[in-house]
């Protein structure tokens, strides 16, 4: 290759940098979603990469359900368009979302199979970085075995019930969360679930680590001890169900640690963004310790955490 060729191959390389840099600048990124319908608010999230370099893609979560990929994304003139398959939407059509990037925040609409058309705020997401571990003070307790004292029931109805210093959901019905918040913890939990009930470990109201009838099963982001449709377990740990069965969850900022059953499954792991079904999507704040209550039956004892300092 002489050096007129190298020189011209460098330059359209530039060229090619320089197009996908002025292309993707200010929407590439993890976005937190506020949607909102009348005086509905919900939460939601978005994250956007480029892949070559002239198309996007990326991943969204709507208020329910797991992370979906996005197979490609199209923006130009800073509007923003993407559509993908129904989850848990009612309706066969795909759920079309379209945004603008004004001033660095994204406004936009979702248009649901259904019909429904909702509108949506986003704002990037913050890195959540610590550059060390907190010092972690005393283990205390979040449930005292005798009644919901510190708990809140998130529903019309609350059928969350304390027995013999063990609290209950007989059935499905409402979540049930912490009145406090909390940033960095160490939470402790054990729980016990029927054959084929479902619940969940909320960190921060945000982030659910899956609790399910996953004896036997293969790790996944969906099954017993994964982040919810991000992080896949390392091995899958857990018991028989109707067994008494434990978490240790480490989080600082988004880094994830978590132990089943005496087996760390997740080490060090980064969340990218809110799961489906958290409580909102202000990412930088504190927040509840939240016990999924509407997917069946579930107990949970011996509830305790150490906060970061």
């Amino acid at each position: 290759m002489n050096k007129q060729n190298s020189i011209l191959i460098l330059i359209i390389l530039l060229v090619l940098f320089n197009n996908l840099s002025t292309f993707a600048q200010g929407i590439e990124g993890r976005w937190n979603i506020t949607t909102s319908k009348g005086d509905q608010r919900f939460p939601s999230w978005l994250e956007v990469s480029h892949s070559g370099s002239k198309y996007l893609n990326g991943r969204f979560v709507a208020k329910d359900g797991s992370a979906r990929p996005i197979s490609r994304i199209y923006f130009n003139d800073n509007k923003m368009k993407f559509s993908i398959p129904p989850q848990w939407e009612q309706g066969e059509k795909d759920l079309e979302v379209e945004g603008e990037l004004k001033n660095g925040t994204l406004v936009g609409t979702i248009n649901y199979p259904n019909g429904d058309i909702i509108n949506w705020v986003g704002v990037k997401a913050p890195a959540l970085i610590k550059m060390k571990e907190p010092v972690w003070g005393v283990a205390k307790p979040l449930f005292n075995g005798k009644n919901l004292n510190g708990w809140q029931a998130l529903g019309a109805e609350n059928q969350w019930i304390v027995e013999n210093g063990v609290l209950k959901s007989p059935k499905s019905g409402a979540n049930l969360k912490t009145i406090k918040t909390f940033n960095d913890f160490k939470l402790h939990v054990e729980f016990r679930i029927p054959e084929g009930s479902n619940s969940g470990v909320y960190l921060r109201g945000r982030y659910e680590v899956q609790i399910e009838d996953g004896f036997g099963k293969s790790p996944s982001v969906i099954n017993m001890g994964g982040v919810y449709g991000f992080i896949q377990p390392l091995v899958m740990a857990a018991k028989k169900a109707r067994e008494w069965q434990s978490y240790d969850i480490t989080l600082v900022g988004r880094v994830i640690t978590v132990v089943l059953n005496g087996t760390t499954i997740i080490y060090k792991n980064e969340i990218p963004g809110i799961t489906g079904g958290a409580l909102d999507s202000n990412e930088a704040d504190a927040g509840s310790i939240m016990f999924q209550g509407d997917h069946g039956p579930v107990e949970f004892r011996n509830i305790r955490i150490a906060v970061g300092k």
